[in-house]
């Protein structure tokens, strides 16, 4: 079978969000399991060409965008064994960051996501790749399963080709003015509800869902989520209802070979389940990485997005009792700049409880998951979420809303049996979210307690073994289509 995997992000050459970390983890699974894929993905500006071995393939090809005729080039590296095709073209590629600055998104991104769905398909031509499934990832990408079956549906390049449309986040769903559907160059039967318009508007994301074989999303709770109600289903809940018969939650793996406490070169100390005393010294390089004191305080982690659905807000509410209490805090993150001042004047005030990094950086990113005791994820809603799967596989344990993915990988801890693996709260609330902390912190105070949580965490499996099975299931599926 030969898939195409394409997205907007993909690890290592670029990353905003958990989409990059799929796009360029599950592939290498997928080429285990003789499966002939390969991914597309833009050449941003940010992707080192020298340091990743990109060679100019020197393939070139126009796409229509709107009134005028873009150029595209395809560059091509690797990922293990995988072929990765990168699309070059400067005029919507050549920005210092993916989607946005500090200040909002670029302005132009629907004219950046029409150019580089067509170009993906343009690219398997230049390849001669033909695909039978093509998996698209969120909005970036939602017009590929339309053009296959509107523009490109007498094309015998793609005639037996089907799609594969996973929604990562359905809150980012690309709605554009009604202009943009015709930039795109659709026709003007295809805007109607049933189809491309939503509300005399453009959604990309929408377009993905009803022109899809089949739907994904990253986790089997997130999949029932989004069908049920407008907070969920962000306006789509009914569209999606429609689509239930082919659409399943299959929850993401973590790179295990990354992100493995055995032989994490970044780490202070490697530990493991059956000696886990490395961890204490990774907490004490951890402390002194970011300024803090060593005190046997709970130190608790956090590697997020600044976004309003992380939960900062709760967070920032609560932050005045959280310093009251014996804990320390190391955060790491990026984002929009109403939640940066709020978190820089806090960690101003608390300097000795609060340490704080507004910045994308790997290394610390797994000082956090090895040196933290306790790892928070309040996220208002989380599809997937794996900073939670990566902190129990270090050992840390996690403290989650009970919402997507976090409630179908943390269990409640019950003292009295010893089992579960992390702290869940359901209320969407900063009292809910602080009585979780508390009862975290007060079982980390009873060590022998603590140690049974930490060893439940590590035994976690959280591998892509059995989500690429569900792959293979649901590509075949399509191609029955």
């Amino acid at each position: 079978m030969k898939v195409l995997i394409c997205g907007f992000e993909c690890v290592p050459f670029a990353k905003v969000g958990g989409l990059a970390d799929v796009v360029g983890t599950l592939p290498k699974f997928l080429k285990n399991k003789k499966i002939d894929i390969r991914i597309v993905i833009p050449l941003h500006k940010k992707i080192d060409r020298k340091k990743f071995g990109l060679k100019n393939l020197n393939q070139k090809f126009l796409i229509p965008v709107g009134g005028t005729i873009e150029e595209a080039n395809i560059w091509q590296g690797k990922i293990d064994s995988v072929p990765v095709y990168f699309i070059e073209n400067n005029k919507y590629f050549d920005r210092d960051e993916i989607y946005r600055t500090k200040d909002g998104d670029y302005s132009d991104n629907p004219l950046r996501f029409i150019f580089f769905s067509r170009a993906v398909l343009e690219c398997c031509k230049a390849i001669d790749f033909k695909p039978d499934i093509i998996h698209c990832n969120d909005m970036q990408t939602g017009l590929i399963p339309a053009y296959i079956k509107t523009l490109y549906r007498i094309d015998a390049f793609f005639n037996k080709t089907r799609t594969v449309f996973t929604i990562h986040n359905i809150a980012y769903q690309g709605v554009y003015p009604k202009e943009v559907f015709f930039i795109a160059g659709f026709g003007w039967e295809d805007f109607t509800p049933e189809k491309l318009e939503y509300y005399n508007q453009m959604n990309f994301i929408k377009a993905g869902i009803v022109y899809s074989d089949v739907v994904t999303t990253v986790s089997p709770t997130y999949s029932k989520e989004i069908q049920t109600s407008s907070e969920h289903g962000r306006g789509l809940e009914g569209v999606l209802r429609t689509r239930k018969n082919v659409l399943y939650g299959i929850l993401n793996g973590i790179d295990c070979d990354e992100w493995n406490p055995e032989t994490d070169k970044i780490i202070k100390s490697n530990y493991s389940i059956s000696d886990i005393s490395g961890k204490n010294s990774c907490k004490k390089d951890l402390q002194d990485s970011c300024g803090l004191p060593k005190q046997d305080f709970a130190l608790m982690g956090m590697v997020s997005r600044l976004d309003p659905l992380k939960g900062f807000d709760l967070l920032t509410e609560i932050a005045s009792e959280i310093v009251k209490m014996p804990v320390q805090l190391v955060i790491l993150v990026v984002g929009d700049k109403i939640y940066q001042d709020a978190l820089l004047d806090l960690s101003k005030k608390y300097p000795e409880k609060i340490n704080l990094n507004l910045k994308f950086d790997n290394n610390l990113a797994h000082k956090i998951y090895a040196g933290s005791d306790i790892f928070l994820m309040p996220s208002r809603s989380e599809p997937c979420g794996l900073g939670q799967m990566i902190a129990m596989r270090y050992g840390t344990v996690p403290v989650v809303h009970k919402t997507g993915g976090l409630a179908d990988s943390v269990i409640q801890f019950d003292p009295k049996t010893r089992k579960g693996t992390g702290f869940l709260f359901e209320e969407y609330s900063p009292s809910a979210f602080l009585n979780s902390i508390k009862k975290a912190v007060e079982i980390y105070s009873k060590k022998s307690l603590w140690k049974n949580i930490v060893i439940n965490d590590m035994k976690q499996d959280f591998s892509w073994t059995s989500s690429v099975q569900e792959y293979l299931r649901i590509y075949k599926l399509a191609t029955k289509k």
